[in-house]
């Protein structure tokens, strides 16, 4: 069963024809839902002819747009790239198949590396062009990575950990492959895309703008006015399981100097939060963690503080559920417009300027009665020093410009009684 399916929240990619001013080229805008077993997010989109609708995971890290053409797709527009084109990617491999031509299966074609991050594996595909369909328009030129999961030990290994109706990745990272570049460069739209995610279906959708921004609220909010801004900084070394030599990473990182909870800065004595020479540490943003993972460096001493501050709140503390140390009796927290009374969690970036995370996003409720700071463990080992979760980023305006390297971020949109599903162009 599809996880939107009860929600009754079925739709398509689509294109917005909202004009953003007489000289102005229209956004495109993909309606995102939440799956509420996986915590993925997701959009429904139409490949091939005749279509095929197929929901697609959002991977704001993931490289390419791929999708499953196993032996139930076929499409008559479908057309591999072949390995000596000028669209296949330099250092791509070359790419055969003995079975009939179909997509998936062709010879002489410029390889795609799948990459699913919760497969740990690297999968080989094909390279191709196929029509895709936006508000009943085909648009062509749009190049994906098509594979066939029945030839990978079954389909649980190339879609593994994806959500049941899911059938590939929506990669928006810095590469000439991603959605946003593509479609920028087709339609000749600015290089920039939005993103805003919900913090459940049943507050409405979230959405992708590409090329343009949410200008404001249904409360007439000028978003404009709330948006903070960051650089976007590069990892010299790639963070992708497979890389060439001096390869730089195109995940998007920002740069946290420190963290405050509860306005009080922790007292962090590492050098976690600048990337070494190795590509070690750091700070980056991803929708494929549900929740925040911190260096064991950092995160102990975040959560020590947490429980102290969330003692003075008279915050019940109760039995840990994992992967969650910190949980709390849900009677005995306070409520505000931004979520849960909590102990607030201030990113310092440079320029002195503060990600503050609410109580809407630094606790979850796991169980009826219990909520927990939203906040994992990720070892003394991990590569990045902080991955900051989708759960963060829920119900946040983020504006990513890719021409200026900034990031854009509104901090929690409850503080001005608004939700990702009420913006408008």
């Amino acid at each position: 069963m599809a996880p939107h399916s009860s929600s009754s929240h079925v739709f398509l990619l689509s294109i917005a024809l909202l004009s953003m001013s007489c000289f102005s080229l229209s956004p495109f805008i993909l309606p995102i839902g939440k799956d509420p077993k996986t915590l993925l997010f997701y959009s429904q989109v139409s490949i091939g002819t005749p279509r095929h609708n197929m929901d697609l995971v959002i991977d704001l890290g993931g490289p390419i747009v791929w999708y499953d053409c196993n032996t139930h797709y076929n499409s008559s527009s479908y057309h591999p790239i072949s390995c000596d084109s000028k669209q296949c990617p330099s250092g791509s491999f070359c790419s055969g198949c003995n079975g009939p031509f179909k997509p998936g299966c062709s010879n002489n074609t410029c390889g795609a590396n799948i990459l699913n991050p919760f497969a740990n594996a690297i999968f080989t595909g094909d390279t191709g062009e196929d029509a895709l369909t936006i508000a009943r328009t085909k648009v062509s030129g749009l190049l994906t990575g098509c594979t066939d999961s029945e030839g990978f030990t079954g389909e649980s290994r190339v879609l593994q950990g994806l959500p049941p109706s899911a059938k590939g990745i929506i990669g928006l990272a810095r590469t000439q492959l991603a959605l946003p570049t593509q479609i920028s460069s087709l339609f000749k739209l600015s290089r920039r895309f939005s993103l805003c995610l919900t913090s459940s279906n049943k507050y409405g959708l979230g959405n992708l703008y590409i090329g343009a921004s949410p200008r404001s609220t249904v409360k007439n909010v000028d978003v404009s006015k709330i948006m903070q801004r960051t650089s976007i900084i590069v990892n010299p070394v790639s963070t992708a399981p497979i890389s060439s030599e001096g390869e730089a990473s195109y995940e998007y990182f920002i740069d946290v100097k420190s963290i405050k909870i509860g306005g009080k800065a922790l007292n962090l004595k590492t050098p976690l939060f600048s990337i070494d020479k190795k590509g070690n540490g750091g700070t980056k943003l991803s929708t494929m963690d549900p929740f925040t993972k911190l260096h064991s460096t950092i995160y102990k001493p975040l959560v020590r503080e947490f429980m102290k501050q969330a003692s003075d709140k008279k915050m019940k503390k109760v039995q840990s559920i994992a992967p969650f140390e910190a949980c709390y009796d849900f009677k005995s927290l306070g409520r505000t417009k931004t979520g849960f009374d909590a102990p607030t969690i201030d990113l310092v970036l440079g320029n002195g300027v503060q990600w503050t995370i609410y109580g809407g996003n630094s606790m979850v409720l796991v169980k009826k009665n219990v909520a927990c700071l939203a906040v994992v463990d990720g070892g003394k080992n991990a590569m990045t020093a902080v991955v900051i979760g989708a759960h963060q980023l829920e119900e946040n305006l983020l504006e990513f410009d890719l021409v200026s390297n900034k990031l854009g971020f509104s901090n929690s949109l409850h503080l001005h009684n608004a939700m990702c599903s009420q913006l408008r162009i």
